[in-house]
């Protein structure tokens, strides 16, 4: 009986390893279409599209950064996790900040490599029921249009493309607004673990939406208190009506001011 699983595109360069592991992953009834430069895997996606990308980063012509951003200028929700000898503790940030949705480091087990791609999977199979459920999935928030079906935040004219996770976390957020939501809910949601070790991407991944839901009159000196206090304080009237507030050493918080 011949039943195939999900479609992977595996990026490696190192020849022996990416056969160990195209064999490996045939043998579990998955397809897989390898590539062993940044360019080659590009063309080779643009001809022909897979479920999910495990992608090294240390790659000929072009490194995994600059593949990983352009597989998601295609295709914003591809599902990609990072299989690569940089392990420090600034790599997985970077990694996790460009968009992947899983870091592995070299050496590492196969069976658990499989693990997390199936994880991965899940996850993701589980967002795309609920877009075919609801066409589109939009919520106002603000003076912003959030489609979340599309990852695109509006304001205005202006868009925004949101990656999957950002969009992942701003949709949490917004539906338990004004509630503070912890840490490791947080992580746990998103990331399906509960490792303190994410906590640092977190931080980036709410840095960069707190930035993108600012209006511009939110950067005008006077509408802030001259008085010392927190940046999350504003002469009356000139609150924003929307804004990530981060309460330290425990959650976030999306205020929406009617």
């Amino acid at each position: 009986m011949n039943n195939k699983k999900a479609k992977i595109m595996l990026v490696e360069d190192s020849q022996n390893l990416r056969s160990v592991l195209k064999d490996y992953f045939e043998m579990m009834n998955y397809e897989v279409v390898d590539y062993g430069d940044g360019e080659a895997a590009i063309k080779g996606y643009q001809a022909g599209c897979c479920d999910i990308c495990l992608l090294d980063i240390g790659l000929p012509k072009k490194d995994g950064y600059a593949v990983i951003n352009e597989l998601h200028n295609i295709t914003p929700d591809l599902p990609v996790i990072f299989v690569t000898a940089k392990d420090s503790k600034e790599d997985r940030i970077k990694g996790f900040k460009v968009g992947c949705d899983d870091y592995v480091t070299k050496p590492f087990s196969t069976e658990e490599l499989l693990l997390r791609i199936e994880a991965v999977l899940r996850r993701c199979k589980g967002a795309g029921k609920k877009n075919t459920l609801h066409h589109e999935i939009i919520f106002n928030i603000g003076d912003f249009i959030f489609n979340y079906s599309e990852l695109k935040l509006i304001r205005g004219e202006h868009v925004r493309m949101l990656t999957r996770k950002e969009a992942q976390l701003l949709r949490l957020l917004y539906e338990h607004k004004n509630k503070l939501v912890p840490r490791e809910i947080l992580i746990k949601e998103i990331w399906g673990e509960s490792k303190a070790a994410m906590g640092r991407s977190l931080d980036v991944f709410l840095s960069k939406i707190r930035t993108y839901l600012k209006s511009d009159e939110e950067n005008v000196a006077e509408h802030i208190n001259p008085d010392g206090g927190r940046k999350n304080r504003y002469k009356p009237g000139h609150e924003p009506k929307v804004e990530v507030i981060n309460v330290h050493g425990t959650g976030y918080l999306l205020k929406v001011r009617d």
